[in-house]
């Protein structure tokens, strides 16, 4: 760490030698012009050529890199907490018989008013305990009752993709058939709104801004599914709890690796055509917000070293696999001393597929590593096709349920039950809280804090203003090529204190209309604070470039923000950013941090995530409530912000840090200051709530009492 007296003399070596003019005098970059920042570019989007992503190469680090990607993946699924398990009351029906194996019917609430559609497929000889099969199917046309249709079926004979017509016809069938004939009990089940999943649409009714704010998407609706699916193959009385795997292509692929990435219980998997370093699945049931920040699918599918699990590609997005993912998945296993676990083939000859060349090699998989000693059942049979309209569930006899529930009326139970678990957990004593919703605050918001050495500052200019010195210059974390323009003022008799003061007009708050500081920071000066300010993303001298945001996708903003973070939780970035840089300094003791006018919530946030490096906080709330947010583009638009509680919520992990909230009543639940009082209460924390609105000359006598 450098003092300031080291800061100083560097920045005026770097100064520029031109004179300043004073209307310009916090200017970091020449008027007209602005940051080089890296996020003024196209954001990534799904269809990206290619996702980067680097393993840890030490096992101790990849353990704290695999925890913080689950949870990453269980809080952009709406899994964090997990919801109750309620009574799945699973109906099983209509026996088919079908020589060496039957197929049954099945539905069950994996939770109230919300079913889990699906067939049950068994070998008629068993002994003992046998292994259990999960296939999510994938978006193919009718789902579970995917039929290709001749023309097809016979271009799959003529090109060695299948041996035999009945696979050729109905691909998803075969695969079925085949595990059972391997010997395993088989529960192949609908994605939402396919086949007899029909209550609800699958690409609508979880895709506007209030599903955003609570995290409620079809990706977290179907995680929960497939978990709720495994809950009941395991009840099966002939499973063997020890022998789960799962396999399914496409976005039936998805599924598996999300279900294996968050659920230790599955032993064996294998994903087929879906995970790669280039697209990373182009459906709302594959997207959530958050998901993939600074990840990809192969991050998420090396959640499951050091269980075996292969992988298959085809002309299609995973048609590297064998070059790029399988070594990063290699590495990982290599930490466990298990590369020999994981493998991935791709077969270039065939387009996007889960056909009988690569069910023979999941057969081969799921044999040897579920222990079935069956190597003739790995190789593809005949079979007798059920027609689609004999494996539907619903019947005369056994209807659609009355209490199934539309989109609308799910997601107002799932409201109802998320407020109660939190309240719960708020009431509860503050280190579970913290437990809890840090990790959900890192991921909505920010990484974490950068460790020592982690900011990086350009000087820029030093300039004698008042009675002090004001170094200008910009900073960033290393590897983002972050250009965040920074503004510090010093006073003559430094004491230890600084005051990082943001505001939405960016840096120039400080200054008055002839470049001089204003008086309340003449006031802060003199009582011998540091003074800083910065233009965090998109505010003061960025307004100099000509970047236009681009629009989050209205249809599904998860295909937007799954991948880039929103501006909110940019500029909460920027502020953690500068007040770690500002706390880095030998000579600065505390770092207090205000937010006035529209930067009050930033800084609120910022509070939570910088807990540990503040001294304070004081903000104005400025009538905020996530609750007010309704436009996926609105700049306040915060995945989970009403998730975890609302402003308040995710703030109160600031505890036991003083936090002095102004625009704010003490009787209210508005913007869930509620909970704010209750966490800070059991922390034996200093809150302070004010009615009025956080005025510069408060921010004075804040620190100058």
């Amino acid at each position: 760490m450098r003092s300031l007296p080291t800061v100083i003399t560097l920045a005026s070596l770097l100064a520029a030698t031109s004179a300043v003019r004073s209307d310009d005098v916090s200017r970091v970059f020449p008027a007209g012009d602005g940051p080089r920042d890296a996020r003024l570019t196209q954001p990534r989007n799904l269809r990206d050529a290619y996702h980067p992503w680097a393993p840890a190469t030490d096992r101790g680090e990849w353990d704290e890199q695999a925890q913080r990607i689950r949870e990453q993946a269980l809080i952009a699924a709406g899994l964090w907490p997990m919801p109750d398990k309620t009574p799945l009351d699973a109906v099983v029906h209509g026996r088919i018989e079908r020589g060496d194996y039957t197929v049954e019917k099945v539905y069950f609430a994996s939770r109230p008013g919300h079913y889990v559609t699906g067939n049950l497929y068994r070998p008629k000889q068993a002994d003992g305990k046998i292994p259990g099969v999960l296939c999510p199917h994938g978006h193919w046309p009718n789902g579970r009752f995917y039929d290709a249709g001749p023309e097809k079926a016979a271009g799959q004979l003529a090109n060695g993709a299948e041996k035999f017509l009945s696979g050729a016809r109905f691909p998803l069938q075969a695969r079925m058939v085949q595990l059972a004939r391997l010997g395993c009990v088989v529960f192949h089940y609908d994605m939402v709104g396919y086949a007899d999943s029909k209550v609800l649409d699958h690409s609508t009714g979880f895709n506007d801004a209030q599903a955003e704010l609570r995290i409620q998407n079809k990706l977290g609706l179907q995680t929960w599914n497939s978990i709720r699916a495994l809950d009941f193959l395991i009840s099966l009385p002939e499973v063997d709890a020890d022998r789960i795997g799962v396999t399914g292509a496409s976005g039936g692929g998805t599924q598996t690796f999300m279900l294996c990435a968050i659920d230790e219980r599955p032993a064996v998997a294998f994903p087929a055509v879906m995970v790669s370093t280039a697209m990373q699945g182009g459906c709302v049931c594959e997207n959530a917000s958050c998901l993939r920040h600074d990840i990809n699918n192969i991050a998420l599918a090396a959640l499951f070293a050091p269980r075996p699990m292969a992988l298959s590609g085809a002309d299609d997005w995973t048609i590297d696999i064998e070059t790029k993912g399988l070594p990063e998945l290699k590495q990982v296993y290599s930490l466990y001393g298990k590369a020999d676990l994981v493998n991935a083939v791709c077969y270039p000859q065939f387009q996007h597929n889960y056909n009988g060349v690569a069910r023979e090699m999941m057969l081969a998989w799921f044999n040897q590593h579920l222990n079935l000693d069956n190597k003739p059942a790995t190789r593809q049979s005949d079979f007798w096709p059920i027609p689609p309209e004999q494996l539907t569930v619903f019947n005369e006899e056994h209807p659609v349920p009355d209490d199934a529930k539309t989109a609308a009326e799910l997601r107002a139970d799932m409201i109802t039950e998320q407020d109660a678990q939190f309240a719960a957990l708020a009431a509860d004593e503050s280190a579970r809280y913290r437990e809890i919703v840090a990790p959900a605050v890192r991921v909505l918001l920010d990484d974490g804090v950068p460790g020592e050495g982690q900011i990086e500052f350009t000087a820029r200019g030093e300039t004698q203003i008042g009675a002090g010195q004001l170094i200008k210059g910009h900073c960033g974390r290393p590897g983002t090529g972050e250009q965040i323009p920074v503004i510090v003022l010093i006073p003559e008799g430094f004491r230890g204190d600084a005051i990082a003061w943001f505001d939405e007009q960016g840096k120039s708050h400080l200054l008055d209309d002839e470049g001089d500081p204003t008086d309340s920071v003449v006031n802060l000066l003199d009582a011998g604070h540091v003074v800083i300010a910065a233009d965090p993303f998109l505010t003061g001298e960025f307004a100099a470039s000509d970047y236009e945001r681009p629009l989050v996708d209205a249809n599904y903003p998860g295909y937007t923000l799954g991948y880039n973070r929103p501006l909110l939780a940019e500029r909460v970035r920027d502020i953690v950013t500068v007040i770690t840089g500002a706390a880095a300094h030998d000579d600065v003791e505390r770092v207090h941090l205000v937010g006035t006018g529209e930067a009050g919530p930033w800084a609120l946030l910022a509070a939570a995530v910088a807990r540990d490096i503040i001294s304070s906080a004081t903000v104005d709330l400025n009538g905020f409530s996530f609750n007010n947010v309704s436009d996926p583009n609105d700049p306040m638009l915060l995945p989970g912000g009403l998730r975890y509680g609302d402003i308040g919520g995710l703030a109160a992990i600031a505890a036991p840090r003083p936090l002095t909230v102004f625009c704010a009543t003490s009787d209210s639940k508005e913007s869930g200051l509620h909970v704010l009082q209750q966490v800070y209460q059991a922390a034996d924390g200093k809150l302070q709530l004010e009615p009025d609105s956080l005025t510069p000359q408060a921010v004075v006598e804040q620190f100058t009492q």
